[in-house]
């Protein structure tokens, strides 16, 4: 937007030089061509007055004189016919065709105006004196004058304002960029803001201050709207991290009161206290689920923590033996990853052991800043997989396993607080493939 304000302005500053220099350039080029005519109108009317009195007196000594010193000295071309069209005297080369301005001579009527001179051309002008007065007509002079001079002079003026020109619209590119800097300057803001908020910094602001008064009235405003929207979500995350944090402890009361309950129930009544255990369970993972999303959500995962992940994916060796899967991991003894990728790591793991069968297989592997947890399990369809990673999301094919649906959902969150890339992908011949895209600074891990 910035080059397209720069190109309009550029455009009409160029349009107004333009009509400014080219009409003053056209009127010194005109201004010119008449100071030439009036010069050389003078020249000829002298001469007319010598060859009327030369037509009187019957000797053209002195004419031819004047005549051939004039075009020796300017370099120019004199002719002077009697009434009759013949020619009395001639001095320098003439290369027009003096025909018509001969005629109109002897008609009684001189040159009124010439082609405009300008720095191209002509190289010659040709103007014609009737020599006599009114209807005593004695003959007429023709001079071919050289222009070098005046389109030197015209060349010079054009140059000067060309040089001009390209001045004045330099500075006024350099106007128009600062103008239109000054213009879009709250909308580069506003965009810096909002690229800021969506990467999830929502206390990034607009800094009014500069630009058009209506453009930082927006920025004021959408600091207003982004105050209110941060606070909103904020109160928000507040009340899901205060309810889950509030219901832990009634959740284990309960817990405790429904086994001190067992004793006392009768044999058809132990699968209904089963029933309700599995539930109180349940809502517990939930609760859990839901306190940890909202602090990952209120960025209580530091960014800057690391830590070590062969370590970390150790402890699930014994997990998925108890459960006869096997787990691979091809992942470098030494490899640092965020504390968010470990936990994604976990919560991948989780899922899987849940999903694969006895007997299947587990692979988590790390090269060049991608971390994989593949599983052969059953998968997820192609619109599932686009679906899973939100909140409370679970497969109808999965209804019965244990679980939140915030899993992946928590997961998404992690890689966004790390500033990594989560997909999830297909594995080959079936199963789920979450993959983990890190930061370019573990890419050599």
């Amino acid at each position: 937007m910035n080059s397209r304000l720069v190109i309009t302005f550029t455009t009409l500053i160029a349009i107004l030089i333009t009509a400014l220099a080219v009409p003053l350039a056209l009127s010194y080029a005109s201004h010119r061509t008449n100071r030439l005519l009036l010069d050389r109108r003078a020249d000829a009317t002298r001469f007319a007055e010598l060859a009327d009195q030369a037509a009187r007196e019957g000797d053209h000594t002195s004419l031819t004189s004047e005549v051939v010193r004039y075009a020796e000295l300017y370099g120019a071309a004199v002719r002077v016919r009697d009434r009759g069209g013949r020619v009395l005297v001639t001095a320098g080369r003439f290369e027009a065709d003096d025909t018509e301005p001969t005629r109109l001579a002897l008609s009684g009527r001189t040159t009124e105006d010439l082609p405009m001179v300008d720095p191209f051309g002509p190289a010659t002008v040709l103007l014609a004196e009737p020599a006599g007065r009114d209807a005593q007509l004695s003959g007429a002079v023709l001079i071919q004058a050289r222009t070098d001079q005046a389109r030197l002079d015209v060349g010079m003026v054009w140059g000067a304002l060309a040089l001009g020109s390209l001045i004045a619209l330099a500075y006024g590119v350099l106007a128009a960029r600062r103008l239109a800097r000054w213009i879009l300057r709250p909308v580069t803001e506003l965009d810096r803001t909002t690229r800021a908020i969506a990467e999830g910094h929502l206390d990034a602001r607009a800094h009014p201050g500069v630009g058009p008064t209506e453009l930082r009235r927006l920025e004021e405003r959408f600091n207003a709207m982004a105050d209110a929207l941060s606070g909103a979500m904020e109160r928000q995350r507040a009340f899901v991290a205060d309810a889950s944090h509030e219901l832990r402890t009634p959740l284990t009361v309960l817990g405790l009161r429904l086994e001190n309950l067992e004793p006392h129930l009768r044999d058809e009544g132990s699968a209904e206290f089963e029933e309700a255990m599995a539930e109180l369970d349940r809502l517990a993972v939930l609760v859990e689920d839901l306190l940890a999303l909202a602090r990952v959500e209120a960025g209580a995962i530091a960014d800057d923590k690391e830590v070590e992940l062969a370590p970390r994916l150790g402890v699930w060796r014994e997990v998925y033996a108890a459960k006869d899967i096997t787990l691979d991991m091809d992942v470098p003894e030494m490899s640092v990853v965020p504390e968010a990728a470990a936990r994604i790591a976990d919560i991948a793991l989780d899922n899987a052991q849940k999903f694969v069968p006895p007997g299947g297989k587990v692979t988590v592997s790390l090269h060049d800043g991608v971390l994989r947890v593949a599983d052969d399990g059953p998968g997820l369809a192609e619109e599932e997989r686009a679906d899973a990673l939100g909140r409370f999301w679970r497969s109808v094919s999965h209804a019965n396993v244990p679980g939140s649906g915030l899993g992946l959902a928590i997961a998404a969150e992690l890689a966004k607080a790390c500033g990594a890339t989560l997909s999830l992908l297909s594995a080959d011949p079936h199963g789920l493939v979450v993959e983990l895209r890190l930061p370019e600074q573990y890419a050599g891990d």
